[in-house]
């Protein structure tokens, strides 16, 4: 860098009549960057000032980001119904102030997730899966059983799901991470990240 900046000082010098006065030559662009493409994509040479706006701009939503929405939107909708169920089937009231606060995080959360899709055009049909594959999903026997208990019984069935379904959306939010390319969803990830494995371990201490 060093080296680039005398360069360029000494095409400064030879533009000049020593006096100071411009002889009418344009000073030398400034250095060229080699910006590597997406994957798939050729790598591409531009001005070290277009690199750095690019890398600050260039956070177009891509397909996982919208994968990622859609369907933690879905994964966090069951961790509520889950929620909805401990004030009137739980023993520990420890337990019950647990789900309150899930409840109270990931109710705005969905929201949040909604209106980013709402802002960049809505769901993409092409970036559904399989609810029942995402990771950490109760299945339908799971929440059945646990719309059944009672008691000490509800309070160990739903550390056990509610761990596995936290750790779930920790993948999911990593994988995100790795693949998409927005800003927002980066830190919707990030803060699901570390609230929900701030959660798992809290709950299994309580396990």
């Amino acid at each position: 860098m060093t080296t680039a900046v005398l360069l360029l000082g000494g095409c400064e010098s030879e533009g000049s009549d020593g006096g100071g006065a411009d002889t009418g030559k344009k000073a030398a662009p400034g250095p060229s960057v080699i910006a590597p493409g997406r994957p798939g994509e050729t790598a591409a040479t531009m001005s070290a000032k277009d690199a750095a706006r690019k890398r600050v701009d260039d956070d177009t939503p891509n397909a996982a980001d919208f994968t990622y929405t859609q369907m933690m939107i879905v994964h966090h909708g069951q961790a509520l119904k889950m929620t909805e169920l401990a004030p009137r089937r739980a023993e520990s009231d420890r337990l019950k102030r647990l789900a309150s606060r899930i409840s109270a995080a990931q109710g705005p959360e969905i929201g949040a997730m909604k209106g980013w899709l709402k802002t960049h055009g809505g769901p993409r049909e092409h970036a559904g899966h399989d609810h029942g594959s995402m990771p950490g999903m109760a299945t339908d026997a799971q929440m059945k059983q646990l719309r059944a208990a009672q008691g000490k019984a509800f309070d160990e069935l739903f550390l056990k799901l509610m761990i596995t379904h936290h750790t779930g959306a920790v993948t999911m939010a990593g994988d995100v991470l790795s693949e998409g390319n927005n800003i927002q969803v980066e830190e919707m990830a990030n803060d699901v990240i570390a609230q929900q494995s701030s959660e798992i371990s809290r709950m299994r201490k309580m396990g």
